[in-house]
C-alpha cells in the first residue's frame, strides 16, 4: 500500500517545522494515517531537519504512538495493579483464545487489536478493558467473549 506523503502538507502547515512541534506534527500524522509508518517519521525528520533516529525515538518513547496499525476495534487492556491481582492475565488469555491473536496483531479481518496500558484508571471496575470509548468492567471469560462477538456481529463498540 502506497502512502499519499502530501497529506503531511497539512500536519506541517497547522504546527510548524520548528523542533519543538514534533510532537503535534505525530499526532497530526497519526490521525491522518491511523499510525506512523517508516515513511512517514522519514519525512517529518527530513521536514524538520532532524534524524530519523529523533523522530522515531520520541515515536517510540510516548505510548500514544503506534508504528504498526492497528485493527479497526483497539482493544486497550488494563495491566495496573488493581487488575493485575483481579486476573488481567484470564482476560489476556481470553482475548488471545478468542481471538486467536497476540498483543500488537491484528485479526485477519481487520476487527481486533489489542495492546496492553498500564493503567485505564476505573481501578473500581477491575479487571478492565476499553475498546474505543468505552469500558468495560469486571470481567469474566464469558462477559469478553460476548463482548467480541456482539462487536463482531455489528453491534456498537
Amino acid at each position: 500500500m502506497r502512502i499519499d506523503l502530501e497529506l503531511l502538507d497539512g500536519v506541517f502547515e497547522q504546527y510548524g517545522t520548528d523542533k519543538g512541534a514534533l510532537i503535534g506534527v505525530l499526532q497530526g500524522a497519526q490521525n491522518l494515517y491511523g499510525y506512523l509508518p517508516m515513511e512517514v517519521l522519514d519525512s517529518i525528520a527530513k521536514h524538520m531537519k532532524m534524524t530519523t533516529a529523533k523522530v522515531l525515538g520520541v515515536a517510540t518513547f510516548y505510548a500514544q504512538f503506534r508504528t504498526k496499525p492497528i485493527g479497526k476495534n483497539l482493544i486497550l487492556l488494563c495491566q495496573g495493579t488493581a487488575c493485575h491481582v483481579n486476573n488481567s492475565a484470564m482476560v489476556e488469555e481470553t482475548i488471545n483464545n478468542h481471538l486467536s491473536i497476540a498483543e500488537g496483531e491484528i485479526t485477519p479481518d481487520g476487527l481486533f487489536s489489542y495492546s496492553n496500558v498500564a493503567c485505564l484508571g476505573c481501578c473500581s471496575l477491575a479487571p478492565a478493558m476499553m475498546i474505543g470509548e468505552k469500558v468495560y468492567g469486571n470481567l469474566t471469560r464469558e462477559k469478553i467473549e460476548k463482548i467480541l462477538d456482539d462487536i463482531k456481529g455489528g453491534a456498537a463498540s
